[in-house]
């Protein structure tokens, strides 16, 4: 990955599968400054509202045993550390990794890949989040954001993650496609989904000498071509159909546009598969 200075932001250069650099703006400490702060008046909301929700019942509970009392302290122990670390890593999780500070503030965590992160990436850079503020202010998360060249505090380092800026003017991938990626939005006005034309199919023979590895590479292909421009898309797709065109001497029809004719070579090789 190589890093280019802009009067904004640092810009991080993401190579994808199929050499293309894909550029995005990393977050530095100012706008995770400000993310953190509502953050934590969101949080300190929940805390007031369960010490209060807890003097209310404290008197009930003490009437009882100092079994009661026990769990009283353990409960109050308990439930803040969950709030606390739970509001990061479940909203991180779930919510295409954002907390309400982060999307105010117009940020969000990603993979180093450029996907969006899962439970297991928001756990553990969430987990380390209590060291990164050692010993105080996030001292030592403050100090690693200087120190790396992605603004990566110590848990983002454990968890391979990165913290970007969303320019306003783009939009992203929603969460129910897990085959896009944050930088699908990166490029606006994609056209439709072309339709396959009715009758069109590729000859049988010439797909029997492809293989699993060539349907690999097709299925790369479309998970991730809502992440490129037209331009870049179209040179890929030409691409890999040459490549299929010498191994199996299949040729696109004339009307039927390569992205159609790769789709029908996919199919037919997943239908090939199921019958091996």
């Amino acid at each position: 990955m190589s890093f280019s200075r802009e009067p904004e932001w640092d810009q991080l250069s993401i190579e994808t599968p199929e050499l293309v650099a894909i550029d995005m703006p990393v977050a530095g400490i100012g706008s995770r400054f400000v993310a953190l702060f509502i953050d934590y008046l969101i949080w300190a909301v929940a805390i007031i509202a369960f010490i209060l929700f807890v003097a209310f019942v404290d008197p009930s509970l003490s009437h009882f045993s100092k079994l009661g009392e026990k769990w009283e302290t353990a409960i109050s122990i308990f439930v803040p550390f969950v709030l606390y670390w739970g509001y990061f890593t479940l909203f991180e999780a779930f919510w295409n990794g954002r907390t309400p500070g982060k999307k105010l503030a117009k940020i969000r965590v990603i993979q180093r890949s450029g996907r969006g992160i899962g439970l297991f990436e928001s756990m553990t850079r969430n987990f380390l989040r209590i060291v990164d503020q050692f010993p105080f202010c996030y001292a030592v998360g403050v100090v690693c954001i200087f120190l790396t060249k992605q603004h990566q505090r110590l848990g983002d380092l454990a968890a391979g993650t990165l913290v970007v800026h969303e320019r306003e003017h783009l939009t992203t991938a929603s969460s129910g496609d897990a085959s896009r990626t944050f930088t699908s939005g990166l490029f606006e006005n994609a056209p439709a989904p072309e339709t396959r034309p009715k009758g069109f199919e590729v000859a049988t023979s010439g797909v029997q000498l492809l293989g699993s590895a060539d349907l690999e590479v097709l299925e790369g292909f479309f998970a991730r071509r809502l992440d490129f421009s037209l331009e870049t898309r179209e040179h890929l797709a030409q691409r890999i159909a040459s490549a299929i065109r010498a191994k199996s001497g299949l040729e696109a029809p004339p009307g039927v546009s390569t992205d159609i004719f790769l789709e029908e070579i996919a199919r037919q090789l997943r239908d090939l598969a199921r019958i091996r």
